[in-house]
């Protein structure tokens, strides 16, 4: 199973967003997405989900091209998450979580739907909320539930905007390590748009660092997350550390605050 975004362009209006934008996920497989604000990354996971139309490129699954695929073809192979969810959403959690089914469902629920959704809820230990209002809940458990909602679906591929935004520390660790503990049992795929480098870190396979609209770097963490290429993207002075085996970032200061000094591996 393999995931293909081929010379991905798109512009809002003049402005371009992303461009020619190349990248490839596989069956097992966790990709982060990393940059700036501003940089494109919840663009581009707009675009492979077809919310926004490619100006020029192709998006591929196994071969075919997403383009041509019908909408509910489509919500059977691609699971979104956004960053957030109005918190006006007029139903329970158990009715969101069940939106997820939709793709699946002809004339009526089948016991199998109910199945997953259970299923799913206690997966996300959220079973203890199933009747509560959607809009009742915190912006974390309604991130927790939007996820819940995606993986209902039982998508081949999960794209995830900045899945751990609304979480405190405990909850991003136990979502991210479920997630990617799901992406290998299932052998799923997932592209997940991250601003905490140290997490993208800790859960990627591979890391796309993104810089106003193009791909910077791509590789494993440690071949991308360094301090010459922080500092080219970010504009941040940091030191590294690899004693964990993983790449863990400490920031030191910001460009403006040592003016005229070097980068990192540019003289002293």
């Amino acid at each position: 199973m393999r995931l293909e975004v081929r010379g991905v362009r798109f512009s809002y209006s003049s402005v371009p967003v992303l461009k020619d934008v190349c990248l490839e996920v596989g069956e097992g497989e966790v990709v982060s997405l990393v940059g700036p604000n501003g940089s494109g990354k919840t663009t581009l996971l707009k675009c492979i989900g077809r919310i926004l139309k490619l100006k020029k490129g192709v998006i591929l699954f196994n071969g075919d091209e997403l383009g041509k695929m019908g909408a509910r073809e489509l919500a059977r192979l691609l699971g979104y998450v956004p960053q957030s969810s109005p918190s006006s959403f007029p139903l329970t959690v158990l009715e969101t979580v069940l939106l997820g089914r939709r793709p699946h469902i002809r004339w009526k629920l089948a016991r199998k739907d109910k199945e997953v959704v259970l299923k799913t809820l206690r997966l996300m230990e959220l079973d203890n909320l199933s009747l509560r209002m959607f809009n009742q809940l915190s912006g974390g458990e309604r991130q927790k539930v939007l996820i819940a909602r995606a993986l209902a679906q039982e998508p081949e591929v999960l794209l995830l905007d900045e899945p751990t935004s609304s979480l405190d520390l405990r909850h991003q660790l136990e979502v991210l390590e479920l997630i990617t503990d799901i992406v290998r049992e299932k052998g799923l795929a997932a592209i997940m748009a991250i601003h905490d480098l140290n997490l993208a870190s800790m859960f990627s396979d591979k890391v796309i660092m993104l810089k106003e609209g193009g791909i910077y770097a791509a590789g494993k963490g440690e071949e991308v997350l360094n301090p010459e290429s922080i500092w080219q993207v970010y504009g941040v002075k940091v030191t590294v550390s690899n004693d964990s085996g993983r790449p863990y970032i400490i920031p030191l200061t910001q460009r403006r605050e040592y003016g005229g000094i070097s980068p990192p591996g540019k003289g002293k």
